[in-house]
């Protein structure tokens, strides 16, 4: 940068001497110094482009927002055509909490330079972090063709490749990256390509190389996550033990524990694992699902996951499904005959499970078991009616219908009752799809979304 002076050079030579000056002290991480270098230059140089994208940028350094949009946008009005003027506001604008107008001046940087990487890579990079996928692939894919070996470019573009679809690109582009830089993150959305490609053994192998290269957090539950899904529950088990003891503060890897525990049949241990979840999130409502489960199979630790659920119940006083697992998990845990001083809070509990929400099928299946055990067949029968009508397919209701049906002399009704639940159970097959299902929304709940490079 250089200052013209109409009288002599030297007012201009100070001038380009304390710009200088400025530039050094921001170079040096010295802001307020090249800020109050720059506040005393621009009165004597309020049209000049530099000073006021330099002191912008200073602004911006001391997340001085509403300061730094100010003068950068005084740089764009002095040079409306500099993509890189431009893209410093739409930062500065993003800081400053204002993501649409950011959007804007990127858009308005590419048109100004629409063959230049920084600015496809940018825009492109802008729409991939506000969702807008598919008009980000076509700016990244051009800013890949302008540099073939960009890293971060080429991350995003595997990434939106990914999500629409283009999965044959997404894999290309990843795998030449790796010729490149080989590295955990790689493998792991190159296993992210193969699962969603249907290729399970190579998705398998990639996220363990990606786990092999990169032990974080993230790569160890994609290929525990990857090994419970297609249900290898050994190895998975194997896999979240060594996360667990690298990362003992992760709910996530304890509840992938449990869950492989759990369906290779280790009741207790699967228990203990779910518990510990619980007690590194208790509001988190994926854990209890599986704990209920586990416990259903092995209730030797009652106090402990009565404790637990009452504890979720009382986070979360208006959720019907945490009412009914506290009301459930006393009922294995002390029983509920009607003499059972637990009687009454877990029928109190279910009845506010059931009101909460009235789909909880299963609340009003216990609730009508609860007032058969207690002699009180008229109160059951409404229950068991209700439960059908949310989930006619719930077998175990159609069972104790059944029973009501001939325990009042109306075998015709029972006999089709007990013809109903003996199909249901002999479907076996809707039971396992049913926990894949489940296993799948946890792991993809649980999996986290790769950020934009």
């Amino acid at each position: 940068m250089a200052f013209a002076s109409s009288q002599t050079e030297v007012p201009g030579q100070q001038l380009d001497r304390q710009f200088q000056s400025a530039v050094a002290q921001y170079d040096a991480g010295k802001f307020a110094q090249a800020a109050a270098l720059l506040e005393a230059l621009l009165p004597k140089t309020p049209k000049s482009y530099e000073v006021h994208e330099l002191l912008g940028l200073v602004y911006a350094a001391e997340s001085q927002n509403d300061k730094a949009v100010g003068q950068l946008e005084a740089a764009v009005h002095l040079k409306p055509n500099s993509a890189e003027a431009r893209t410093n506001l739409a930062a500065a604008l993003s800081h400053a909490g204002k993501p649409e107008l950011a959007g804007d001046q990127l858009f308005k940087a590419h048109g100004a330079s629409s063959r230049d990487y920084e600015a496809n890579h940018n825009l492109g990079e802008f729409y991939v972090q506000t969702g807008k996928v598919a008009q980000a692939q076509p700016l990244l894919e051009e800013a890949q063709r302008l540099q073939p070996t960009s890293y971060d470019n080429g991350y995003d573009l595997a990434q939106t490749d990914l999500l629409i679809g283009k999965l044959p690109e997404a894999r290309l582009v990843v795998q030449r990256l790796i010729l490149e830089k080989n590295t955990g993150e790689l493998h792991n959305l190159l296993g992210q390509i193969e699962e969603k490609d249907g290729k399970f053994v190579e998705a398998a192998k990639e996220f363990e190389t990606a786990a092999r290269l990169d032990p974080s957090e993230d790569n160890l539950f994609a290929w525990g996550s990857e090994l419970l899904l297609h249900r290898t529950y050994g190895p998975a088990i194997e896999v979240f033990q060594q996360a667990t003891e690298r990362y003992p503060s992760s709910p996530r890897l304890r509840i992938g524990l449990g869950m492989a525990l759990y369906w290779r049949g280790k009741y207790e241990e699967a228990v203990r694992s779910l518990l510990a979840a619980a007690d590194l999130d208790p509001s988190d409502a994926r854990c209890y699902l599986f704990l209920a489960k586990a416990y259903d199979s092995s209730p030797n630790q009652a106090a402990d996951v009565i404790e637990r659920f009452r504890r979720y119940a009382e986070l979360q006083p208006s959720n019907g499904l945490a009412q009914y697992y506290y009301a459930m998990s006393l009922w294995k845990g002390k029983g509920a005959e009607e003499a059972n001083p637990e009687h009454a809070q877990i029928e109190s509990l279910l009845q506010k499970a059931v009101a909460l929400d009235p789909k909880l099928a299963e609340a009003h299946l216990q609730l009508g078991i609860l007032y058969t055990q207690g002699h009180e067949s008229e109160k059951a029968l409404p229950e068991y009616t209700q439960a059908l009508q949310v989930d006619p397919k719930l077998a175990d209701a159609h069972y104790r219908l059944a029973q009501y049906y001939v325990h009042v002399g109306q075998k015709s009704q029972a006999s089709t009752e007990f013809d109903v639940y003996q199909r249901l159970r002999a479907e076996h097959l809707a039971e396992v799809d049913k926990e894949a299902t489940e296993v799948q929304q946890f792991v993809y709940s649980a999996k986290a979304a790769p950020p934009a490079k």
